[in-house]
Formats: structure tokens, sequence, C-alpha cells
């Protein structure tokens, strides 16, 4: 069927809108709409839509009209002339743990999102979703969330729970507890089955068992998001590890998506096109697969993920310690850790970051420092460096300049692939993804266009992952509306301070409450959470 015409667009809005109006007429009280957001650039989230000038109408929670002229009466005019209206952008890759923690209400708007336009976020993502998705739903819940909040049942929580964090198959009996977990977990709202194979415990398990979990996480209608086993040439490669995410979708049934698609290392970067092949071959074969990821050339990680060997960590960090202290295994391991610093480019391309703090409860000296200045201010070796950080404060968080920007632009121009900020603290694109994304590659570079950044942003990722009546801005649609401006949309966030509020989103409603109202936060919490609907008599 044909795309219909802007005018059918608009004529069909009208319609909606009118529909609501003689509903609303027969009541009789109250005014048309709450809230009409009037004469901005209207961008619909839709691939086909062309942007043009016009009006939004919210009432309640729920977008009553969208089109050229708005004529119901409204409690409030918003002038938005000048400015971008969109849907409010969906983050599919998201780490707000701490913001949840906090019982102030306005840590539990999510500021890092709320800034950047964002009204819907991803928690339990990279395989760390606990198999106990009603009790996620519940903390988020309980109390208040300034964004609308969906999971995953994470594959980290239940190997570790079932075998422990050590580096074995499954014996027959703990798999069915394994897969009891992932149909739990699905059974309480999960959107789909979330996998780490990078990050040990996860790293431990063999393709046939990740495929035996989904295909009961199938059964329920899951997704398959990954952080994919290697985005380098850590252990089987970049092109062998996308290959085995698109196998576990084709063996399960299951939609893949590839989270904060990347190729890390100078030594293979320029693969992204080989990526990009074989997506594009999978997608035309009839699989369905996409992408996301965030508009940077670093990466946010942890000290021993990114420099120790899976083999040195089986068994947690008292196994760790004991090799690190033993010479034959202490020699083994200085040597792997040598050789995956030569695969990240090196000491000076690795930033200890974040508010971990050290063994002694203060805070780490050494955060905001790159490793080899560490190592030559303690007159160590890089990895002697390393291994002491390990001993004084634990798994360290640290960012790796390990991205080439020929890769970034490649998979940014796809039409498979969304925006995510993998958003974590330390880190800038917890607070800057979305406006660096449009900054540096819509305004500056002119790598994607204005309508892409949207659509990537927006009404793409709503179609995959399936979110209802969100991702567009349609009548009846829930009233996640953003008006931002174009001439100031930008990040304030860096590396060097990295929690800082972008500028330029002048409001953003949430289930038709005013997350920004003229630039300033509200601390209003009108987000909820959106669990995933199993289909019908698969669960209890």
């Amino acid at each position: 069927m044909p795309a219909p015409s802007k005018a059918a667009a608009l004529g069909i809005a009208s319609l909606g809108a009118m529909a609501w109006l003689l509903g609303s007429a027969a009541i009789g009280a109250e005014p048309a709409a709450d809230v009409v957001i009037r004469g901005g650039t209207i961008y619909d989230g839709s691939a086909a839509m062309k942007p043009y000038v016009g009006d939004v109408a919210i009432s309640g929670e729920r977008i009553v009209y969208v089109g050229p002229h708005a004529t119901m009466e409204a409690k409030r005019v918003i002038d938005a002339a000048g400015m971008v209206v969109s849907p409010g952008f969906l983050d599919p890759h998201t780490h707000p743990d701490r913001f949840y923690k906090s019982t102030d209400p306005a840590m539990r708007q999510v500021p890092a999102w709320i800034a950047q336009g964002v009204s819907t976020i991803f928690v339990g993502v990279d395989g760390a979703g606990s198999p106990d998705v009603a009790d996620t739903f519940a903390r988020v819940s309980n109390g208040g969330t300034g964004v609308n909040v969906i999971s995953y049942v994470g594959f980290g929580p239940i190997r570790t729970r079932v075998i422990g964090e050590v580096d074995r198959a499954p014996n027959p009996a703990e798999l069915e507890k394994e897969k009891a977990l992932v149909a739990k977990g699905m059974c309480e709202g999960a959107i789909g089955f979330s996998t780490g194979l990078f990050y040990v415990p996860q790293s431990y398990s063999k393709t046939d068992e990740v495929i035996a979990l989904g295909k009961v996480a199938a059964k329920y209608g899951a997704i398959y998001d990954t952080h994919t086993r290697d985005y380098s040439d850590f252990t089987v490669g970049a092109i062998k590890s996308y290959q085995e995410a698109l196998d576990i979708g084709k063996a399960t049934g299951m939609p893949v998506h590839l989270s904060h698609i990347k190729i890390i290392g100078p030594k293979i970067w320029g693969k992204s096109a080989e990526v990009v092949k074989m997506v594009d071959a999978a997608r035309a074969a009839g699989q369905s697969v996409t992408s996301s990821q965030y508009p940077y050339s670093a990466n946010g990680t942890s000290i021993s993920a990114i420099i120790m060997p899976n083999w040195a960590l089986d068994g947690g960090r008292e196994a760790l310690l004991k090799r690190m202290d033993n010479p034959e295994t202490l020699d083994r391991l200085k040597k792997d850790m040598t050789a995956n610093l030569e695969r990240t480019g090196g000491a000076n391309k690795l930033l200890l970051a974040g508010t971990w703090s050290s063994a002694d409860g203060k805070e780490a000296p050494y955060s905001g420092k790159f490793l080899d200045v560490v190592a030559r201010e303690w007159g160590l070796t890089p990895v002697d460096a390393a291994l002491k950080i390990v001993k004084q404060g634990g798994n360290q968080s640290m960012i790796g300049f390990v991205m080439g920007e020929q890769d970034i632009e490649n998979f940014m121009k796809q039409s498979w692939n969304f925006t995510d900020s993998d958003g974590s603290d330390g880190h800038p694109r917890e607070y800057g993804t979305y406006p660096t994304k449009y900054r540096k590659y819509v305004v500056e570079q002119k790598a994607i266009s204005l309508p892409f950044f949207i659509r990537s942003s927006t009404g793409a990722p709503a179609d995959f992952f399936g979110v209802k009546e969100r991702g567009y801005l349609k009548p009846g649609y829930f009233a996640d509306v953003l008006v931002f401006d174009p001439k100031t949309y930008a990040p304030k966030s860096d590396f060097s301070h990295w929690n800082l509020l972008p500028t330029g989103v002048i409001d953003l409603f949430v289930n038709g409450k005013a997350a920004i109202d003229g630039g300033r936060m509200t601390a209003v919490l009108s987000g909820r959470t959106l669990p995933h609907a199993s289909p019908a008599g698969t669960c209890g």
C-alpha cells in the first residue's frame, strides 16, 4: 500500500481530532485541550512524512490533534515558532541505576535523559537484567519515574544465580533452572532476553546454551538484545561475534538487536563495512535485525572487562586476587594484559573514570587520569599500574578511546540503526548522546539529516520493539512530545565534566505532563513502567 500523501495524513489527523472533540462536546465542561503547541516544525517520527509547520494538541495523557492548525480551545498555548516538535526520544540501552536508588523526585525524574528529550528508556541491558522483573518494575514505580521504563531479563544474573561466576557449561538440571528463570522474567513483563557475552560469567557460555534459553524466551514474544562476545579481536573476533548474534536469532526465531554496535581497536577499524553487509544480507533473507549506537569514539566499561583476560576472572574477585599473588599465573596474566592493551591502542587511550572508590572507602585518586599517566606517576608499567588499581579499588570504571570515526558514521547512516546512549556514570554519553548526535552529525558534519536523526530516535525503534502508541505524533497516541531549539540544542558534557546537562530542550511532555517546561525541569514524575505482554496462553 502506498504511503498517504501529506494532505491525506493531515486530513486523518483532523478527523481524529474532530472525533475526540465531538465526544468532549457531549460531556461539556472542560476545554478541548490542555495544551496546544503552536507553530513548530513538526517531525512526526515517520519515514514518509516531510516536516511541516503546524500544531500539536494534548489532552490528558494523549495527543488529540496533529496538523496545520488546531482550532480547539486550550488551557495553555505554547508558541513553538522556529522550534522542532517531535515525539519524545526512545533510548533502547541505558544504565540509570543511581537515579532509581534515590528518593529525591529531582533524581527520580532521571534528568540525564529528560534533559536530552528522552521519554522512554530500556533497562536490564548487556545481559544485566534481573529475572525478578516484577521487582525491577516495582522499584521504579514505587518511588516514581520521570520517564517510561521497559526492561529485559538478562543472561548474567540468571547464569550467576544458577551456576556462579565459573567457567563451565550448565548440567541438564541447571539448564532447566536457567530456562525457568527466563520464562519467569518474560511472564513478569520483560520485552526480551538480553545478553552481554563479552562479560564474565556470560562469556563462559557456548552458543548452544544461549540458543536453548533464547528458544524459551521466543515463546513469549521476546526480542534478542545483545552486547556481542567481542567487538575487537580479544577472543573470537568482531565478525564471528556478530555472526553468532545473527545465528542465535535465526535458531530461536527472535528478532535481533545489536546494542551499541561498534568496532574496537585500530587493527580492525574499517570492519563496519563487512558488518553492514552481514546485517543487510540477513535482513534481505527475511531476518529481523537492527542495531543502535552512541555517537562517541570512546566506549565505557571496566578495567577488568577491557584489560583482564576471561580466564583470570573465573571464580570471581577472590580467585583473581589469588592468581595475582601466584608467580606462575601472574606471569601469564601480565602477558595477556599486555596483548589486550595493544589491541585497544595502548594505555594512553584508556581513561580511568567515574566515581568508584578504593577499598579503604576513599575516592580513588586516579579517576580522571589516563592509565599511562598513572603508571608514570607510580613508577610502574601500565600493566602493573592496572593490577595495583584492581587490588586497591576493585573493578574501576574505564573509558577507552578505541573506535574509528569511519566506522561510527558508517553504522549511523544505516536505516536499521537507532540511537542509544549506553548511559552510565563517568561517560558524557549519559548526558549528551542525543544532542551530540544532532550537533556533530546533523549540523556540523551533515553525515545524516534531521529527519533521519529523529526517525532513528523515535518511530524506528518504537516499530521494531513494538512500543505501542509511542514514538509518533499521532492523535490517540500517548503524549510523549518534545520541543527543542535547533539553534541551541547541544551537549555540555565532556570527558572532564561528564554530568553537565545539555541545552536546547524547551519543553518535554511525558504522558501529557510537562517534564521540562520553558527550558526548566519540573521534577514531575509522570513516567510509568511498560511491561511487555506475552502472547495469550503462554503465562499461567
